[in-house]
């Protein structure tokens, strides 16, 4: 992989062959503190040991991760559900996606779990669109977007009672060149819609060849982290 302009070599933060790599790289935590314990996420704050840099105290959100499916069908749209997000005060358009919040559950297995309790839609091919850290400066949290294809319909008597936003959920099939233009024109802002719409397309120009199986290593998940070193 050629590095940018004045980039550095594997000494410099880059993988060890010399490419541009996101790297796990904890530094020694010398306090931890849990501010406010939350229904789904913790704030905390973390006194970091940066060495030459000094120590230096960071408050960030505590997520425990999400999985978020960018669903195509034979004709190559894309499926999207409105659902209101009170944060932003906005009804966004969104592709499936949920927490991984059930403990050693796979994360293609939360995926098609969301699939189905949204979407009432099963899928029998799976893959690895892109993975992505939401707000690296204030949380932890990480979303792995999964592409599933060869869909089939929840029969009527097994699907989810969706509650709260959910139940007011509208879905739409979009083709996926025109997800791309609504991304493009600022008509959409959901981060995994976003992230995922643009991959599929960047993926789909190289007939799907950058597909990752529905497995792939994951280091950047918060379960698969390794704790930070601590010391005084």
């Amino acid at each position: 992989m050629t590095r940018p302009p004045g980039a550095a070599g594997a000494d410099g933060g880059h993988g060890t062959d010399g490419s541009v790599v996101d790297e796990v790289d904890p530094r020694p935590v010398r306090r931890h503190e849990t501010l406010h314990r939350g229904r789904i996420m913790d704030l905390v704050r973390d006194d970091v040991d940066l060495g030459p840099a000094g120590v230096v105290t960071r408050e960030y959100v505590d997520h425990p991760g999400a999985v978020a499916v960018v669903v195509l069908d034979d004709d190559d749209r894309v499926l999207l559900l409105r659902q209101y997000r009170h944060p932003v005060r906005s009804s966004l358009w969104e592709v499936p996606a949920g927490l991984l919040d059930v403990d050693g559950e796979p994360a293609v297995g939360a995926a098609a779990r969301e699939l189905a309790e949204e979407a009432d839609l099963t899928a029998e091919v799976w893959a690895v669109l892109a993975d992505y850290a939401t707000t690296p400066g204030a949380s932890n949290e990480a979303v792995r977007v999964f592409l599933a294809r060869g869909l089939a319909e929840v029969p009527g008597d097994e699907r989810h009672t969706r509650t709260g936003e959910e139940a007011g959920m509208v879905p739409v099939w979009v083709p996926l060149d025109e997800a791309v233009g609504l991304v493009l024109d600022g008509s959409l802002h959901n981060p995994s819609t976003v992230v995922g719409v643009l991959a599929a397309a960047a993926s789909r120009t190289q007939g799907w060849a950058s597909l990752r199986p529905a497995d792939a290593p994951w280091p950047h998940r918060r379960g698969a982290l390794p704790d930070a070193p601590t010391g005084s």
